[in-house]
């Protein structure tokens, strides 16, 4: 059986790459791929070298099981796995704490891993991740656990090491993460790419088949307005109707205006949290 059939992707310097997909679609396993952590048949390059200890400094990568050293503090860890990238102990100490306080984390450098909190040590592995400055970042599930305020750090750390040059991939769970930080995506199902390309081209490939809309009209009158296939209520008067065709927006927007104002009437592509939730119901079918 295999893992992963012919996955193809690429990720320029400065670009960020979501790779998104069910529990079991292939993600680890491509980044394990990608890291010569497995063997594999196929080409994996980065700026046309084949990925070997040669350039294994200048790769950043957060795994999804955290495997800090709960004995060590929290400067012994940083330092140590700096170490392996070939960074001193004397160019790393100086930043640590500046790093600490830039992801907030509650903890001192003398603190040791195993009385941190699981948020403040996952923060110091994505520390120990990206303090060396890596060219290529590889995150595996990096927001998970992780509050919206410490989401939002996080999102600034990678918005950072973007416009430094570096090329990122990661994978989540979270649709808006990847919609608002990812230039491309690559969507992985039973180990085949199923969906791939720029934001914006995968969710115009899917048409304009989401409307909201406020109005007085119950949700029972809108399920019956033409190529209306789901009618989701947001809130009171404020819906969410899913069409099987993009040219009946016109004529929805006439029906329910006749011709007065109305509060709200957007007609979208569909978020990519519905076309994930589409093409993972297509698998069931």
């Amino acid at each position: 059986m295999k893992a992963l059939n012919d996955v193809s992707f690429t990720v320029n310097d400065g670009q960020i790459l979501g790779l998104i997909g069910q529990n079991g679609a292939g993600k680890s396993t491509t980044f394990h791929s990608i890291l010569n952590f497995l063997k594999y048949q196929g080409k994996i390059t980065w700026n046309d070298q084949v990925i070997n200890e040669t350039v294994f400094d200048k790769i950043g990568y957060l795994p999804e099981e955290r495997s800090l050293m709960p004995k060590l503090t929290i400067q012994q860890q940083i330092i140590y796995l700096a170490r392996l990238k070939n960074k001193s102990a004397k160019e790393i100490r100086p930043q640590i704490d500046l790093w600490l306080k830039r992801f907030a984390v509650k903890g001192v450098e003398k603190d040791k891993i195993k009385d941190l909190s699981k948020g403040n040590q996952q923060k110091v592995q994505l520390i120990c991740t990206l303090i060396h400055h890596p060219k290529l970042i590889i995150l595996d599930e990096p927001f998970s656990g992780l509050d919206p305020v410490n989401a939002d750090l996080l999102k600034q750390a990678i918005l950072t090491a973007k416009a430094e040059g570096a090329a990122i991939i990661f994978s989540s769970h979270d649709m808006e993460n990847v919609e608002e930080l990812c230039d491309k995506l690559v969507m992985l199902r039973d180990g085949q790419v199923v969906l791939k390309g720029t934001v914006h081209d995968v969710r115009q490939s899917f048409g304009r088949i989401r409307i909201t809309v406020t109005t007085d009209w119950s949700q029972e009158q809108l399920q019956l307005l033409p190529h209306v296939i789901k009618v989701e209520r947001q809130e009171e008067k404020r819906y969410i109707l899913s069409l099987d065709d993009e040219d009946a927006g016109s004529e929805i927007f006439d029906q329910l205006t006749q011709g007065k104002y109305i509060e709200e009437f957007s007609q979208q592509p569909p978020t990519l949290n519905e076309i994930f939730r589409l093409k993972v119901g297509e698998a069931h079918e």
